[in-house]
This record gives structure tokens, C-alpha cells and sequence, in this order.
């Protein structure tokens, strides 16, 4: 049997009604966002004893490339250089397809991955994306997979990211309701869209404290008023498209502990 390591027990029920009204309406979007798993092989289980894989979100760019959060990228081991196969669900689709990856893009710490796939997503759609910076309190959306069930979040923009820690950041407050997990472990790589359903940016850490109470530990996101997610401003994409003899030729991802993925193990 598995369970889930690092993942939130979020009680998933009806998607979010609560996205900004006049916003576009994310339920018109769900073939554009997918989750991405890579189950571990033996070799790479001996190096995290017990860790049977490794789950984020992604969106497309087109049926055969795909944009998630660089440190899913890295998580899951995948290579520049050759065919690595993952699972990836959509809806009611569940495919396994080889990808592998582009290009890492960003200038920071947190960084955007585009991979491609060996073959086509059947029924994906594209997003589009948006290269204007956003405004303050501008409203926001977004849809992932945390806990590989898709979940619907809205919010706004609360600043752009400044100093070491969070430079090259765009910082948001995300809920469905009153839940401000929403985008938890297995969201990173998530769009962030606009009200007109442009992309611009990609969820990657989650901000959470845990608190004890009694003999448990509970996870708590920010007070409400303050960001709770810090996003990859899509702006890094805007390089796109690239030469055709560059596919396959990008940098690996920067090895750093990811926040807002998904591992899962045996109990």
C-alpha cells in the first residue's frame, strides 16, 4: 500500500466556486494543466531508501512540450540528453510518455522548466502567455494537482520578490475559500493566469509553518492579507520559440530542496 510522504491531508470535495467572477472561468482550462509523475527505478530508490517516486503539475505549451517548476524537474531526475517515462493525467487521460528537457530558464534560484514529449497529449490545450508585469492587487487564478486531484485556487498579486531570499519571486495570496493549502505538495509547476486566462507565472513554494497541538502537528499557511505562495514570473519564457536545434540542448535544473512537490512511499 502506498501513503504519501511530504503531502498535505487535504479533504478534496467540490472544485473551488470561489474564483474572482469576472475572471475567466478555470473549469474551461482543465485539458491545459496535468499532472506529471515519475515513479523511481530501483537505482534511483537506493539513494532515497523507501521513496517509490515523485508527483507536480504541468501545463502546455503545445500537445508536445510542457512547462513545469524547475525543481520538479530536477526531483524527478530528468535528462537533457535522453527519454525519461513519466505518467501524465489530465482529466479523465492518463498517459505514460517519455519527456525530456528543454530548457531551464531564470536568472534566481527558482527556475522554469520546459520539457518535451516523445509523443502528443491527446486533447491538450495550449495556454498562452503573458509577458506584461502584473499590477498591484491585480486578481488571479490558478488550477493544480495537489495530491494528484486538480484543485481550483484565485487570489491576487501581492508584490514582486526582493533580497537573496525571494529575489526573482512573484509573490501571491492563493485560496479556494477559507482554504489557504489549496496549492500544496504537488502543485509546483501550476499556471498562475490572469483573468483573461493568460499564464503568468508558475506556482513553486508553498509558505507554511507547523504548529503543535496536543500530541499532532498541524500546518498552517500565513495570516490572511499576506502572500502564501511564491511563483516563477513567466516574463523568463519570453526566449520562446527557440531554434529547432536547440531542443534538447538546455541546462540541467540547479539542485535544490523543492517545497511544493510530491514524494510518496510505502508505509
Amino acid at each position: 500500500m502506498l501513503r504519501l510522504w511530504c503531502v498535505s491531508a487535504l479533504v478534496l470535495g467540490v472544485l473551488s466556486s470561489h474564483v474572482e467572477a469576472r475572471c475567466v472561468d478555470p473549469s474551461a482550462l482543465i485539458r491545459s494543466t496535468v499532472s506529471i509523475t515519475k515513479i523511481f527505478d530501483g537505482q534511483e530508490r537506493k539513494v532515497d531508501v523507501g521513496v517509490l517516486g515523485v508527483r507536480g503539475t504541468a501545463w502546455f505549451l503545445s500537445s508536445t512540450s510542457i512547462v513545469t517548476a524547475g525543481h520538479v524537474a530536477t526531483a524527478m531526475n530528468l535528462s537533457n540528453q535522453k527519454w525519461t517515462p513519466v505518467e501524465i493525467r489530465g482529466g479523465l487521460s492518463t498517459q505514460p510518455i517519455a519527456v525530456r528537457v528543454v530548457r531551464v530558464m531564470g536568472a534566481h534560484a527558482e527556475k522554469i522548466a520546459v520539457l518535451e514529449l516523445q509523443t502528443p497529449f491527446p486533447g491538450a490545450q495550449s495556454l498562452q502567455i503573458r509577458t506584461e508585469p502584473l499590477a498591484p492587487e491585480e486578481r488571479v487564478i490558478s488550477l493544480g494537482y495537489p495530491g494528484n486531484r486538480l484543485r481550483f485556487a484565485g487570489g491576487r498579486f501581492v508584490e514582486y520578490g526582493d533580497g537573496d531570499k525571494f529575489a526573482g519571486t512573484a509573490l501571491l495570496e492563493m485560496y479556494d475559500g477559507d482554504d489557504r493549502l489549496v496549492l500544496d505538495h504537488g502543485a509546483s509547476g501550476a499556471p498562475v493566469l490572469d483573468c483573461q486566462g493568460r499564464v503568468v507565472a508558475v506556482v513553486s513554494n508553498l509558505f507554511t509553518q507547523t504548529m503543535q497541538f496536543l500530541s499532532n502537528a498541524i500546518r498552517i499557511s500565513t495570516a490572511w492579507g499576506q502572500a502564501n505562495v511564491a511563483s516563477v514570473p513567466v516574463q523568463v519564457l519570453k526566449e520562446l520559440p527557440w531554434p529547432s536545434d536547440e531542443r534538447g540542448n538546455g541546462g540541467h535544473p540547479d539542485r535544490r530542496p523543492p517545497l511544493c512537490i510530491e514524494f510518496f512511499s510505502r508505509d
